[in-house]
């Protein structure tokens, strides 16, 4: 057998033991759950029953489904990139309403042919992204500021942002601003509803957008980049050993910012497809909408794989849309879906906390 033969057997296996770990943590994080609903004096099989019901009842629940899902994919998508260079980027969040923010001035300002009204806000709100997660990427190069840190604090600033946004362009009587102009929407097919019967006629009463289409082109294009490129093979090295990278010819503090942007670049797209697609408006913040921590947990879920972003993605969208279909059928509150993802991602980090344990003491026995 050649080396190549077994490096991709070797490969192969690797892929299918975090497949098998991922599944396994998913039905430890619903036995927990059924034993939480139990104690809550709920009856488990009918909540999960109720669960499946929430989003394959009917073609519209499942279009609802992909909806909820679209901008965690994307999300989870910029986090998984930055982990490839060893960057735990925890302002997906920030970068999402960058994202968003941008989306609507551009959208709701300007008067442009529909096409050219798209595109262009896109492109703009995808370069705002870029440089504000570059910004964490340059502050952690420069002066070696940690950039859980200084991503947790340019969040806040965004928030902030938003909010001031809103104020200017607040709609009266509303805590929210003006919709967008009808050049600057996605929605997937226009008026889809009245122009297809049966399954399609049904699924698409979901306003399912452009968004689920840039999320998939996305992940083709980050799997392509981290390996099948040169720049992945970089990324990934420094990631791995930043100090031989450096040792190697690899500018380090380079990739550092290039995957930061990178990342940002990706979680302001679903903040802009959001409010082009689905939204059309910003709402006043009270508190995060926590699409950028979700998109943590679909990172964690995937193994940090961009494919796998795909189906975490959708299954965590879909286990949140099914909650409130669970709350309005049994009156179960919201909040034990929180508790059983938390509980399924907490068993997907185990593995993690065991590695970085591992590393710390092999580290101190080295010494």
């Amino acid at each position: 057998m050649t080396k190549k033969k077994i490096d991709n057997k070797n490969r192969k296996l690797f892929a299918n033991s975090k497949i098998g770990f991922t599944l396994v943590s998913i039905i430890l994080g619903l036995l927990v759950g059924a034993i939480v609903l139990a104690f809550a004096g709920y009856n488990p099989i009918d909540a999960y029953i109720n669960l499946i019901q929430g989003v394959f009842k009917s073609p519209r629940n499942i279009g609802w489904a992909i909806v909820n899902s679209t901008p965690i994919i994307l999300t989870g998508l910029g986090v998984c990139f930055a982990f490839q260079t060893g960057l735990f980027n925890m302002g997906a969040e920030g970068q999402f309403i960058i994202g968003s923010t941008i989306g609507f001035l551009f959208g709701y300002l300007l008067n442009l042919p529909p096409v050219i009204h798209v595109i262009l806000t896109i492109i703009v709100a995808i370069l705002a992204g870029l440089i504000y997660g570059g910004l964490a990427g340059f502050i952690k190069a420069k002066f070696g500021i940690h950039e859980v840190i200084s991503t947790i604090m340019l969040n806040w600033i965004a928030f902030y942002f938003q909010n001031f946004i809103v104020y200017r362009y607040q709609k009266p009587n509303s805590m929210s601003t003006f919709d967008i102009n009808d050049s600057a929407k996605v929605t997937l097919v226009h008026g889809a509803a009245k122009k297809f019967d049966g399954f399609f006629g049904q699924f698409f009463k979901a306003p399912i957008h452009l968004g689920i289409i840039l999320a998939i082109i996305c992940v083709v294009l980050v799997w392509f980049v981290l390996n099948k490129t040169s720049l992945g093979y970089k990324l990934k090295a420094v990631g791995l050993n930043r100090e031989a990278s450096i040792y190697g010819g690899i500018n380090a503090n380079n990739k550092i910012i290039q995957s930061m942007a990178i990342s940002g670049a990706l979680c302001s797209l679903a903040g802009v497809t959001q409010v082009m697609g689905y939204t059309y408006s910003l709402p006043l913040l009270s508190a995060m909408e926590n699409f950028g921590f979700d998109g943590l947990a679909v990172s964690l879920l995937a193994s940090n794989n961009p494919i796998g972003c795909i189906f975490s993605g959708l299954f965590l969208g879909s286990l949140k849309y099914a909650g409130s279909n669970l709350q309005r059928a049994m009156g179960v509150p919201s909040e034990l879906i929180s508790i059983i993802i938390g509980t399924i991602i907490l068993f997907t980090a185990i593995p993690l906390i065991f590695k970085i344990i591992k590393a710390k003491l092999r580290k101190r026995g080295n010494k």
